[in-house]
């Protein structure tokens, strides 16, 4: 049986790695070009809701039915919905805005030119988009473990962790309404922020844990955001949808151990050392994403 859980988890591996936001993004890059930044954040808006609806959802159908039924159920949506409605609405890419812009008028490719400090600025991305998503993999997988640990019983953890979503959503809210008007690394800038601020409180055991998921909520939320946007500003339309894929790379890497690793620790050295450990890595982001805003300071007056 072995082999075929271990092939299971591959196949879902690999759908998450192609269906996950960063595919998404890259999609949306060489639909819209430029004007990307809107669809990624209106995706972003409507994802936020998942982890409120399939939490309990989970909970429930692995109570009364089985998680070999939960897993069916879940499958059958995947292929039953989601699949028919991804093909209805993803029109072809005939002539993107993002390649539009890179031709001249006898229609020759133009290469975008390099932006300075390029390397170091895309390896500083990498390391904070990755670090904020193996974060966030191990705290959104353990997270009701971490609130139990707390002193918080099952059925309120669960209750709790309802308010991840609409926490998400808010942020994203706020993102739409004015992100318009700042640029994208000032989100991730708040992103890391936030998710920092939130660990500190849950790991310092403050005893509003209503405002402990909130704050966290918040800055998890919008690193989505910032993980589609931020590039897209940094590098332009015409690299986006590839430098997306690079990017993404060693993020899904962290994103499939991290969980793993997580629950290693927390056997073999608790919860509270766990949060600990997270709440260090977070503010190591902070310091990242305020030396990549020192390189990219000189990019745009927008920064």
């Amino acid at each position: 049986a072995l082999p075929v859980y271990l092939a299971a988890w591959a196949l879902i591996g690999i759908g998450m790695g192609t269906g996950l936001y960063d595919a998404v993004f890259a999609a949306l890059g060489r639909l819209y070009g430029s004007d990307a930044r809107g669809p990624i954040t209106n995706l972003t808006l409507f994802g936020g809701f998942s982890s409120t609806i399939c939490w309990p959802l989970s909970a429930f159908m692995i109570e009364h039915v089985g998680w070999r039924s939960a897993c069916l159920v879940y499958a059958g949506l995947h292929l039953i919905l989601s699949l028919p409605l991804q093909m209805a609405v993803m029109r072809p890419a005939s002539a993107p805005a993002a390649t539009s812009a890179a031709h001249g008028e006898d229609g020759a490719q133009r290469a975008p030119a390099r932006i300075a400090n390029e390397t170091m600025i895309f390896v500083l991305l990498a390391l904070v988009l990755s670090l904020a998503a193996g974060i966030g993999s191990i705290v959104i997988v353990h997270f009701l473990l971490f609130l139990q640990a707390s002193g918080v019983d099952y059925v309120v953890a669960v209750s709790l962790g309802t308010l991840f979503g609409p926490a998400q959503v808010g942020a994203r809210v706020v993102e739409r309404l004015f992100g318009a008007r700042y640029h994208p690394i000032w989100t991730m800038v708040g992103s890391c922020t936030l998710m920092a601020v939130g660990l500190l409180m849950l790991f310092g055991g403050f005893p509003a844990l209503v405002v402990t998921i909130l704050v966290y909520g918040a800055g998890y939320g919008i690193s989505w955001i910032g993980r589609g946007t931020l590039p897209l500003a940094l590098f332009g339309p015409v690299r986006f949808p590839r430098l997306m894929g690079k990017l993404a790379f060693p993020s899904l890497i962290v994103q499939a151990l991290a969980p793993s690793a997580g629950a290693l620790l927390i056997e073999a050295s608790g919860a509270d050392a766990t949060i600990a450990l997270l709440t260090l890595f977070a503010l190591a982001n902070v310091v990242l994403i305020g030396v990549l805003w020192w390189l990219c300071r000189a990019r745009t007056s927008e920064l």
